[in-house]
């Protein structure tokens, strides 16, 4: 069986524990193969904000790059991939993303899957948003972006913080086809 391969993208912005899950429910999929990057910034908010390290994010992943390695595989679209999440994007992530400001390997592989006309998702995580935020946010979809921001729905009725979370991280995985039963989906009462 040949694994799609999806890359993944941590960057600074508090959230981390998107990124988190994203890479523990990728990991008990057999068909998938994860290509992970974590930002400077990423390692930071995941010391403060998790309850492991940057290093056992990294133990999630199939592959890892640093980044500032823009000689990875991920930073050429000769490297085929069914797509990329950042999960959490930051404003600066999706400023670099928008502007095409490929100056590290997250923003240059969003660069590449958008050249490729694969699918990226951004899990913006900001509030609340000014008008430069939104105009970001317009600019990224116009080029090919999902805007995806982790706004929780609740029919589902969440009861944890870890449901809330698992509800973000099903929906972006099912906007990137990939079927799971993370989330509740809508039923008329």
């Amino acid at each position: 069986m040949e694994r799609k391969r999806l890359v993944v993208g941590i960057s600074g912005a508090s959230g981390a524990v998107y990124g988190i899950r994203l890479l523990e429910v990728l990991a008990q999929r057999a068909e998938i193969e994860t290509h992970l990057v974590i930002t400077r910034t990423a390692r930071l908010v995941i010391a403060q904000e998790a309850d492991c390290t940057a290093a056992q994010v990294e133990a999630l992943a199939d592959h890892v790059y640093a980044p500032e390695d823009l000689t990875a595989a991920i930073a050429s679209g000769s490297f085929v991939t069914s797509g990329m999440l950042v999960a959490p994007c930051s404003i600066k992530m999706l400023s670099a993303i928008a502007n095409s400001y490929a100056a590290d390997l997250t923003s240059r592989a969003a660069d590449v899957t958008l050249k490729e006309g694969r699918p990226l998702v951004l899990v913006v995580r900001e509030t609340p948003l000014h008008l430069g935020h939104l105009r970001l946010m317009a600019r990224a979809a116009e080029i090919g972006a999902v805007i995806f921001p982790p706004v929780p729905a609740f029919y589902g009725r969440p009861q944890t913080v870890a449901e809330v979370v698992d509800g973000t991280v099903g929906r972006a995985l099912a906007r990137l086809g990939l079927d799971n039963d993370l989330y509740t989906k809508w039923k008329k009462q």
